[in-house]
């Protein structure tokens, strides 16, 4: 066999000789190998619809020495298979260069679409009544998804106490954060293609203290839902150098809308003692721009009737 330590070859090289379940496997890490590299033999069973001892057979076929080394073989394609350029190259191809800005934002709200009909509302209900229900609440995303974890913090903090936006400079700094997490508590994992291992850890640290836990991912197969109680999916398109998560956004919005909705007492509270801390404190400067003389009228909060000349 060519060049052996290539798991794409030796896949194509015996496909014609693997029984019909050993060529649903085939296909499936083929076109989900981002997927397959998180999954025990059993789970990749369970998903491809075969048996776990076929899943062994399939990579000892293959010439490996059992599933271990198989995947192994799975994790080194996964790390090759989409670097940034490639992504580059498949974005460049599909789209018109002409109209990049039309062909960006049309895909865009075709995969908002999308989700709209895919995603379980029940899932999505019981996420609301999780969150609410919880003791604390922990929100963790990893390198393109941290803006969303920041997003989605930022607004539960104005509705809940006990938010916990996991920082993740490093593995051990992840686990020291969650170290007091407990059955009354839930976990959200935000995580897309390519999948964080991080995250993935975070949450069966999080399953293994039996606190609740919540995933917003792209696909039912995700590896992300190993841990899960609870399945919010949302399309995106990480074959390109910029990450598309519009999608996965407007799921956030939606859990913050019907959240606040639920808590519109509190939120209302929260709001109104932000908004005298702001005027206090100047937060949010309210300036004013005369058009006749071109200067800038700043209003400031009166000072009181202190001297400070005392």
């Amino acid at each position: 066999m060519s060049n052996t330590n290539d798991l794409s070859n030796r896949i194509n090289e015996c496909y014609s000789r693997l029984s019909k379940g050993q060529k649903r496997l085939a296909t499936y890490i083929t076109d989900n190998y981002d997927k397959a590299v998180f999954l025990t033999a059993a789970k990749l069973g369970e998903v491809v619809g075969v048996s776990e001892s076929t899943v062994v057979r399939f990579a000892t076929h293959l010439g490996y020495k059992g599933y271990p080394e198989f995947q192994n073989a799975l994790e080194e394609l996964v790390r090759n298979k989409l670097n940034s350029l490639q992504r580059m190259e498949v974005t460049y191809g599909r789209i018109n260069q002409s109209k990049i800005l039309e062909s960006v934002l049309k895909a865009d709200a075709d995969r908002i679409h999308s989700t709209l009909e895919k995603i379980n509302e029940n899932a999505f209900e019981l996420a609301v009544d999780t969150i609410l229900n919880a003791r604390h609440i922990y929100i963790i995303g990893i390198r393109s998804c941290a803006p969303l974890a920041s997003f989605m913090a930022f607004y539960f903090t104005l509705m809940f106490e006990n938010v916990h936006l996991i920082q993740t400079s490093s593995s051990s700094e992840i686990f020291e954060q969650m170290v007091r997490i407990g059955k009354e508590d839930v976990i959200i994992g935000i995580s897309f293609p390519r999948y964080s291992m991080r995250t993935l850890k975070a949450m069966e640290f999080a399953n293994n203290r039996s606190a609740k836990v919540i995933t917003l991912t792209d696909s039912v197969h995700s590896p992300m839902n190993l841990y899960s109680s609870c399945n919010l999916i949302a399309e995106s398109d990480m074959a390109s150098i910029v990450d598309s998560l519009v999608a996965p956004l407007s799921v956030i919005n939606a859990l913050i809308v019907a959240l606040c909705m639920k808590k519109q007492g509190e939120v209302a509270t929260t709001l109104e003692m932000l908004e005298e801390i702001w005027d206090e404190y100047q937060v949010y400067e309210n300036d004013e721009i005369n058009f006749i003389d071109d200067s800038i009228k700043m209003r400031y909060a009166k000072i009181g009737d202190t001297d400070f000349n005392e």
